[in-house]
């Protein structure tokens, strides 16, 4: 059972009019629509890092909830990998990445992420939604979930996950195994050659892992 008192997770299970949806998007709220009669709760997560596949040796997003118990690995590709490590890092690039591109967008069209959330899991495959605003005009667009935190994480706006998604595929967290996991990122990135970021990774994990597109 989660720590309510710790755990952004809000649950509203009244019917949700036009106004209130509007009026709780900031709430932990994800209703399935706007009129529609279901809210379901999430919880806010953070980017813990990028750790890596022993096995197959792909790079796995971990986002970690704020009790720091549970984390949500993603697999994702190398390419995603590193444009969310320059994140992280405030790396920037001489020329705007794809990312970096859709960020420019945002903040020239005087928009704002308004949040990311990671809503579904299918198939083994994660989905997420950018909510954009601008002024009284609210949109949610489908991405895959690497391309929604990287550029959450370029503009600061929260992730959030739907707790059916983080029962179904969260982890406990294992603070032994994170500095090694850490150390073994960083020596397979130091052996990547640029071409390995315009590459897809492989799926050769187990057919348990979730993946991101």
């Amino acid at each position: 059972m989660t720590d309510q008192n710790r755990i952004k997770t809000v649950l509203y299970p009244q019917p949700i009019s036009q106004t209130y949806y509007f009026n709780t998007l900031r709430q932990g709220v994800y209703p399935v629509h706007p009129w529609s009669q279901e809210a379901k709760p999430m919880i806010e997560m953070k980017v813990a890092g990028i750790a890596l596949d022993a096995v197959s040796r792909s790079p796995v997003i971990l986002l970690r909830d704020t009790t720091e118990r549970r984390q949500l690995p993603i697999y994702i590709s190398r390419e995603q990998a590193g444009s969310i490590i320059g994140a992280l890092e405030n790396q920037v690039s001489p020329r705007p990445l794809t990312h970096d591109l859709f960020v420019n967008l945002i903040e020239d069209w005087d928009m704002t992420l308004e949040r990311v959330v990671i809503h579904a899991l299918r198939d083994n495959t994660f989905y997420a939604l950018l909510t954009l605003v601008k002024g009284e005009t609210r949109r949610e667009l489908d991405a895959r979930p690497s391309d929604a935190i990287a550029i959450a994480l370029r503009l600061d706006a929260p992730i959030w996950v739907m707790e059916e998604v983080v029962a179904e595929a969260s982890m406990p967290v294992d603070r032994d195994a994170d500095e090694a996991e850490k150390e073994a990122f960083q020596a397979f990135l130091a052996n990547l050659s640029p071409s390995d970021f315009i590459q897809r990774g492989g799926r050769s994990s187990t057919s348990n892992d979730a993946f991101d597109s």
